[in-house]
């Protein structure tokens, strides 16, 4: 026994080693023969990768050949059915190391559905925690509905591990071979979904632990280079390989079927037209921006003339909106991120997300402002399906830190109609009589809809009366402000009223 009484067989993953070693410098690494072909590896695509290089991520990553039940982390994922009784050895083994307690805990709990996550203590694991989640059953004449329901599985317990603050979490293979689930399909999704978590929505955890069997470790080792590239060349050689049906922004498995398609006069040449505009934009300027969004005015110049419907065009800016959302997946904006000017929080009084920009956390005048935008839009483009409001703090900013009016106005044309009509309020806290000025111009002659929006608080109380203290992180310099200057307002209020 050591010290804190953890049996000496359990593995400290402090000392496990990460992905982000070099291509090729791990033991035993079994890889696509292709990567090792020089003539194929060393050719140029002239498309990115929608998984780049990113050793931040790779930092985070463990390839761990070994019982998950074993591993001395915050929590470990058991794998199980729907009545949390499930036989297989992943579950077998944590039960027999965490003691009875366990089972008698997972009895009170009723169940757990295919596709969600149940959380319980670790009892006498070294993992604190354990994260159980139900597989499905494989059928491959329901594949769409298997694979949707792992994606759910991992995407569960990923934002379990978020919200309880946890700095390392173990998976096993969700899905055991009972459940005939295909391995090398299931850690496409495995590996997908997690990368897609760490890059929105990572910043807490540490560190993932993949905990394989030596026959899972094969399939592991080969795919994982897909979609954690260790060096430029390995991204560039693994992009070929890349499946088809990589998901959506989060790693979720897109079903063409469901995705409606609504034309405002079915049976008209207005498709045709369209497809005709689309392919001519790629003549339009040279600039990233005029390349990306197209000649808006144009556009507005053919809906004066008859030309061109208001629903064609507001395909056309799907179309680009869609063009920006794959260049802001493909490209590192590990660099953006770092600032950590734009993060997610709790929930507002009405159960609302609530997203904070730290105005003081942007160096507008050294950084790639473009590659802001791409990283706004990376960050928001899920949070944005569903009603949420934003908190800015202009807390200490400075003439480097404000945003000008162009950058604004092409942010608002470029992002997708949900941003705007899914955005309830923007909090903008601390504001100055210059701020307010400059707002109150900008909401009413450039954008429409945003006015009334638009809350000018001038306290962090102001703020809590909308949303609760513990349901919003606020940097440390923004709550010494706050406390110093209401502090002394406060003080000369008392002072004028004697």
């Amino acid at each position: 026994m050591d010290p804190l009484g953890a049996p000496s067989q359990f593995v400290d993953v402090q000392t496990l080693a990460s992905w982000d070693e070099p291509a090729g410098s791990g033991d035993g690494d079994v890889v696509d023969s292709r990567l090792e072909d020089d003539s194929f590896s060393n050719q140029q695509w002239s498309f990115p990768s929608p998984f780049p290089h990113r050793e931040d991520i790779n930092r985070k990553i463990v390839l761990f050949k070994g019982d998950i039940a074993l591993l001395n982390c915050t929590a470990v994922v058991n794998t199980t059915n729907e009545t949390l009784t499930d036989k297989n050895p992943v579950s077998d083994s944590i039960h027999r190391h965490a003691g009875p307690e366990l089972g008698e805990e997972l009895l009170k709990m009723k169940g757990c559905r295919t596709g969600e996550a149940k959380m319980t203590e670790g009892f006498n694991l070294a993992a604190r925690h354990i994260i159980h989640t139900v597989g499905p059953k494989y059928k491959a004449k329901y594949r769409t509905a298997a694979e949707s329901s792992l994606y759910s599985c991992y995407r569960s317990v990923m934002q379990i591990a978020k919200e309880q603050a946890m700095a390392s979490v173990g998976f096993c293979v969700v899905s055991t071979a009972k459940r005939g689930y295909p391995l090398q399909d299931a850690t496409h999704i495995a590996l997908r979904t997690v990368r897609r978590f760490l890059e929105t929505h990572g910043e807490s955890i540490e560190m993932v632990v993949f905990a394989v069997t030596a026959a899972e470790e094969a399939v592991y080792r080969k795919l994982m280079p897909l979609y954690y590239p260790r060096s430029e060349a390995e991204e560039q050689a693994s992009l070929p390989l890349i499946p088809a049906d990589i998901g959506n922004s989060e790693g979720e498995p897109v079903v063409p079927e469901r995705q409606i398609r609504i034309a405002e006069k079915p049976g008209t040449l207005e498709d045709s037209d369209e497809d005709s505009l689309d392919s001519d934009l790629g003549l339009v300027g040279t600039h990233a921006f005029a390349r990306m969004e197209g000649d808006v005015d144009k556009q507005r110049r053919l809906i004066l003339q008859g030309q061109m419907s208001e629903a064609a065009l507001q395909k056309q800016h799907q179309r680009n909106y869609n063009r920006w959302l794959g260049r802001a997946r493909a490209e590192d904006l590990s660099d953006i991120a770092a600032l950590k000017a734009l993060y997610q929080t709790g929930v507002d009084m009405c159960g609302r997300t609530v997203m904070v920009v730290v105005g003081r956390n942007i160096p507008v005048t050294l950084i790639d402002m473009e590659k802001a935008l791409l990283y706004f839009i990376h960050v928001m483009d899920h949070i944005t399906v569903k009603e949420y409001v934003i908190v800015y703090f202009h807390t200490l900013t400075a003439e480097h830190n404000h945003l000008d009016s162009d950058f604004l106005k092409k942010l608002y044309d470029v992002v997708d109609a949900k941003f705007k009509r899914n955005l309830k309020a923007f909090y903008f806290v601390h504001p100055t009589f210059r701020s307010k000025v400059s707002t109150w111009f900008f909401t009413t002659f450039s954008v429409s809809g945003m006015k009334d929006k638009v809350h000018h608080l001038e306290s962090l109380q102001h703020l809590f009366t909308c949303i609760q203290p513990e349901q919003i992180d606020i940097p440390p310099f923004v709550l010494e402000y706050d406390a110093r200057v209401n502090s002394h307002n406060a003080q000369s209020l008392g002072v004028r009223n004697q």
